[in-house]
Order: structure tokens, then C-alpha cells, then sequence
């Protein structure tokens, strides 16, 4: 197939990137930006999506900006840039008439108020009400919502959608702007007190970049539509989190809660129900942690 990726410079892009071309698929691939190697057919994502006029086999979105936590909540214009990328895609999709497209959403579009302290809400895909939505996570999570919907119109005309919303992916190569990749890190350094933001009690649903590359090619080869999940649905909690990556280096420091440093909603775990009909997540945390240790 010919497919275009955006955000092929991003962490699920670079790994989505390799996956399709060891494949065989012809990859037309773009970024927000052009990278220093200059391997990147067109430097601004949005650019293109203003000016092309080429159809390829299937389309998949990966451009956006975010930046982990701090950028969230520290930069909200910057992240409605994300306004704008998705709503020029989606007119590009149906201008362009590309036949088979997928959206990257997140688990940031559920409602805040399904994340709060107290008994873990596993999130689970009908939590998002598109005719009367509730306040997703800052204007990350309100982007991603409005994509969804742009998702659709798209849809109404003829573009076959596959929406996914993967929950805290992570891996070895992962910006260190990223929780798990800053755990790693300190862990490396033997950070002694390990820093923690939060009470540390704060839960994520951890799943590695192979198994959404996998679930993301999966749902696309089998015509799924969604919106569906990407997790695993295992809470872990930062504490947790610090221990097992501190444990698998080999020493147990005293951990540090910095309250006031941004920690997000307090619960985010998916309910992996519709997920696994199709794709069954192949690596769990403490392999993961592993395999960025060896790197």
C-alpha cells in the first residue's frame, strides 16, 4: 500500500514508520517540522494538508502537539495548534478522497470527571457522549474530542475511519519529557531521594509502543472503526512505577511527593475490553522496563 504518515519524527510515528516499511508499504511520510536529516517529504504537516492534491491507500495521523505534562498545562494555546492539524486532515481525507484513514484520539478526550481520587472508573469507550460531551483533560484532551467528531463527518463522506485512543504509551526511545522515560532516567542516575510528582498514589495504564503499533496495524487491516482503546487496562501507580524501575537497577531509595508540580488527573485506566476481540497486549510493564534499561 501507499500510506502517508504524519508525525512520523513523534514516538509512535517513528515505530509506526518502521513497522509499515518493514511491511513493504510504500511510505509517504511528514512532520510538523523538517527533521535534520531531511528525510521528511515536506516539513509542515499542515502545509500539506492545505496544498496537496495526491491520494494514497490508507492515511494515518499521528501529528500533534504535547509534550508530556508540563507542556499540557504549561502551554495550552500552543497545544490548540492540534485544532487546526486535525480539522485541515479530515478536509484533507475528504477533498483528496482518500479511502481508508486513521485518527490518533487519547485517552485525554474522557471526561476529567471520571478520573478523580476515590474507586478507579475504568474508562471504557461509550464514557465519551459526542452529543453532549463533558470537559475533557485541558486543550489537549478538548482537541482530541473535537478530532473525534471531525472523525466522523469525515466518515459521513466516504472516508472509512479507524479512531484509536491509546492511554500512557511508552517505550525505551520515548522523550524524556515523558514520565516513564524520566523514571528511567533517575533510576539510571540512582536518584536518591526518587523524585515523584504528586502523592504518588496517582494511577496510569502503562502500555509499550509494540503492542499500539500491533493494535494500531491490526484495527487497520481488519476494517475497525472505533473509537477504541489502547491499554491494558492494569492501574499502576507513580509509586508502584518508582519501585519497579528502581528495583530492576538494584537499590530502594526514599521517594520524594513534589505536590506541586503537574500531575494531571488522578485515575486514567482503560477498560481493554474491545481492544483485545482483536489485539491482546504482548509486553507488560516490568518487560518494558527492562528492555529501556538495556537500551
Amino acid at each position: 500500500m501507499r500510506v502517508l504518515l504524519t508525525g512520523a519524527a513523534g514516538f509512535i510515528g517513528r515505530h509506526l514508520h518502521r513497522a509499515l516499511a518493514t511491511r513493504g508499504d510504500d511510505v509517504v511520510a511528514i512532520d510538523l517540522r523538517p527533521s535534520r536529516q531531511g528525510q521528511w517529504m515536506r516539513g509542515d504537516a499542515l502545509d500539506f494538508f492545505r496544498e496537496d492534491r495526491s491520494t494514497v491507500d490508507l492515511a494515518i495521523h499521528c501529528a500533534a502537539i504535547v509534550g508530556g505534562r508540563a507542556s499540557i498545562d504549561g502551554s495550552p494555546l500552543g497545544v490548540a495548534t492540534n485544532l487546526a492539524l486535525d480539522s485541515w486532515y479530515m478536509r484533507w481525507l475528504v477533498r483528496n478522497r482518500i479511502p481508508r484513514a486513521v485518527y490518533f484520539s487519547s485517552s485525554a478526550a474522557y471526561p476529567v470527571a471520571l478520573q478523580q481520587p476515590g474507586p478507579i472508573h475504568p474508562l471504557t469507550e461509550t464514557d465519551i457522549d459526542h452529543a453532549a460531551p463533558s470537559r475533557p483533560d485541558a486543550t489537549y484532551g478538548l482537541a482530541k474530542l473535537t478530532g473525534e467528531q471531525l472523525a466522523q463527518y469525515a466518515a459521513a463522506d466516504g472516508v472509512r475511519m479507524t479512531v484509536l485512543r491509546p492511554f500512557s504509551g511508552y517505550g525505551a526511545d520515548q522523550d524524556p519529557a515523558y514520565p516513564f522515560p524520566a523514571f528511567i532516567g533517575r533510576a539510571r542516575a540512582r536518584q536518591a531521594p526518587f523524585e515523584v510528582w504528586g502523592d504518588g498514589g496517582s494511577t496510569r495504564d502503562w502500555i509499550h509502543i509494540d503492542d499500539i503499533v500491533a493494535a494500531t496495524l491490526t484495527a487497520t487491516d481488519e476494517g475497525i472503526t472505533g473509537p477504541v482503546n489502547l491499554g491494558t487496562g492494569h492501574a499502576t501507580t507513580f509509586e508502584e512505577l518508582a519501585r519497579l524501575v528502581t528495583t530492576a537497577v538494584g537499590y530502594q531509595p526514599r521517594i520524594r511527593y513534589i505536590s506541586t508540580a503537574p500531575q494531571g488527573v488522578y485515575h486514567r485506566v482503560s477498560d481493554p475490553t474491545q481492544m483485545r476481540a482483536f489485539h491482546q497486549p504482548t509486553v507488560p510493564l516490568e518487560e518494558g522496563i527492562r528492555r529501556a534499561l538495556a537500551t
